[in-house]
This record gives structure tokens, sequence and C-alpha cells, in this order.
């Protein structure tokens, strides 16, 4: 049970150094708008770029939320682009994966851009009113 405690206190202090719930939301945005696509691959590039771009910006956005995981030094070029290329699914897949990916991508994309590497880890209220009464 201690291994796992500890594993579980490392993801937790990985997790706080960086965007995570943005890039999280930003690929899983990019997921759905992927799997909502109904064509096979064959027929899409028989169309065209237009039917390619419906699965390279999606694509692109699974990519982008990896990378903000991954390399967060760099969350405002992605979270830029995130949001260019969430917005651009509206007409390349499938109005955004039926909006649910789009709103995915958008939201994600702001929660990178609104992410600060120095903010203090938030606690929870059991930790402060362990302080407290520490304090009394």
């Amino acid at each position: 049970m201690d291994g796992r405690a500890g594993a579980r206190a490392a993801f937790r202090r990985w997790r706080y150094g960086r965007p995570f719930w943005g890039g999280l939301l930003l690929a899983l945005g990019g997921a759905w708008i992927l799997l909502t696509m109904k064509a096979s691959l064959k027929v899409v590039l028989h169309i065209g770029m237009q039917g390619l771009a419906g699965y390279l910006l999606p694509g692109l956005m699974v990519l982008l939320g990896l990378l903000t995981l991954f390399n967060p030094t760099q969350r405002l070029f992605y979270s830029i682009t995130g949001v260019l290329v969430s917005l651009g699914t509206w007409l390349t897949s499938n109005l955004g994966g039926f909006l649910v990916g789009l709103l995915l991508g958008v939201v994600g994309s702001c929660l990178v851009f609104g992410w600060l590497p120095d903010q203090e880890p938030r606690r929870s209220r059991r930790e402060r009113r362990r302080t407290a009464v520490q304090a009394r």
C-alpha cells in the first residue's frame, strides 16, 4: 500500500508542475473528434485536402495536448495554436466533433493559457483545518 501512495504523491508533484487539466482536455477534444469521423482513411485521401484536414486538425489537437503535458515551458504557443486548431475543426470535422470536441479543445487551451507555473498547489480543506488547529 505504501508503494501506491508514493507513486500517487509522485504523480501529484508531476501534475502540479504543468497545466495538466488543460493539456488533458485539449488532447481529449482531439481524440473525440477523431472518434466521430465516420469515413475511412481511404475515402478521405481521395476527397482531397479538405477531407485530409478532417484528420489532420484533430491529430494536431492531440499532439498539442501531449506537448503541453510534457513540455510546459512552451504552453503559450501550444494554447494559442490549440484554440485556432480547435476552431478550425468546426469547418473540417463534423462541426468540431458535434461541438463536444470543439468545446473541450477551446476550454483546455484556455486553461493552458491561464496556467501560471509559480502558483502554489491548492491545499485541501483538511490540510487547512489541520494547520489552523496546530496554530492555536
